[in-house]
């Protein structure tokens, strides 16, 4: 999997992989590839998820202890 997508690019191609097995359009060898490519985008914007939150948190805290200080 390309790791240089945006949240919203894995996620568009995880939606795209869930609607081609829901249709069952794909064979079952192609289903395995496509269900094992969704289980690395889930990993990879759960991971990006996390990233983004601690980032938050640093800049909430930060925010807080300046507001503190000042």
């Amino acid at each position: 999997m390309e790791q240089k997508l945006t949240y919203e690019q894995a996620m568009k191609r995880l939606d795209e992989i869930i609607k081609i097995l829901e249709n069952n359009d794909a064979s079952l060898d192609d289903s395995i590839n496509l269900y094992q490519e969704g289980l690395e985008l889930v990993k990879y914007c759960d991971t990006k998820l996390k990233s983004i939150e601690e980032k938050v948190v640093k800049i909430y805290e930060d925010n807080q202890m300046k507001d503190y200080e000042g």
